[in-house]
């Protein structure tokens, strides 16, 4: 399908009916926060289905779902973080683990913002070369093979007290994997920290708190520029209505993640990504889809 633009932003999304919303809404909401790509299924599905190509706008702003589930999920341990980090600093204690682990989530979103606005004209722009169906079937292949030698070495004994300023240095550079199309944001922050020996659902939960920032500031971000880009009013009631379906879908995508992690392992999604990445690499090269 061709793309649709306005003031060269990619708004295919304004072009879908409801039906269509919905379903890319529960999809992108239970995809966003497992480790599989969502913006790989915003891609692979509608070109399956012969649909057009919802864009990279819908699928940023489509983030703030995401924020909105992980916020209410982990509600305790956002409170515990804001109240926490605060008090620690009326009190000038700066080995409290509520304030190191604040001071580490933001050291760990430097890296994917400045790489997320170094790359934005790229990113967003129609016909952007990093959505290809080939780039994300390339990189949902390689992704597969880190989370296999990831969970292959990790020794899962480490929990979030014992985070380091390096092992959040290190999760936020993996983060930035996730602007590529096919990677994840939250497969190459869970596969980095399981590397680094974390428990699985350990390195979820740090994956997931480590998301807020960069989900608000890439999905308001996105909200800003749509703002400016002269959409029909339809097209914002598409946005709002996919947000809220997505909302919900998400949150139970994340429980369900952790009731996984917390009893079994990341294979499934290594085979699933394989299969994913294989069958894209497979379709692309035949012909099947272009």
């Amino acid at each position: 399908m061709t793309n649709v633009c306005s003031a060269g932003l990619d708004v295919g999304f304004a072009s879908l009916d409801y039906l269509q919303i919905f379903i890319l809404g529960v999809i992108q909401g239970i995809t966003e926060l497992l480790p599989v790509s969502s913006t790989a299924h915003m891609r692979v599905v509608p070109a399956l289905l012969g649909w057009q190509d919802p864009g990279s706008a819908f699928s940023a702003a489509m983030q703030l779902a995401a924020l909105a589930a992980v916020v209410s999920y982990f509600w305790r341990d956002v409170r515990q973080v804001t109240t926490g980090s605060i008090s620690a600093v009326r009190r000038g204690d700066y080995n409290d683990q509520w304030f190191k682990l604040a001071v580490a989530i933001v050291l760990a979103t430097i890296p994917i913002g400045i790489a997320g606005l170094a790359l934005s004209s790229t990113l967003n722009t129609c016909n952007s070369p990093l959505r290809g169906l080939m780039v994300i079937g390339i990189s949902c292949l390689v992704m597969a093979v880190l989370l296999a030698g990831a969970e292959l070495r990790a020794r899962h004994t480490r929990d979030m007290r014992q985070m380091r300023l390096r092992d959040a240095l290190i999760v936020g550079i993996a983060q930035i994997g996730a602007l590529i199309p096919g990677v994840s944001r939250s497969g190459s922050t869970l596969t980095a920290a399981l590397f680094l020996n974390f428990k699985r659902e350990e390195a979820a939960r740090f994956s997931f708190l480590l998301g807020l920032p960069a989900i608000a500031l890439a999905g308001l971000k996105e909200l800003w520029v749509l703002l400016h880009a002269d959409l029909p009013a339809h097209a914002w009631s598409h946005l709002i209505f996919g947000l809220v379906v997505a909302s919900i879908s998400a949150f139970f995508a994340i429980w369900g993640l952790m009731r996984l992690l917390e009893r079994f392992s990341t294979w499934p999604f290594v085979i699933y990504r394989a299969l994913l990445g294989i069958f894209l690499i497979v379709a692309v090269s035949t012909g099947l889809l272009s």
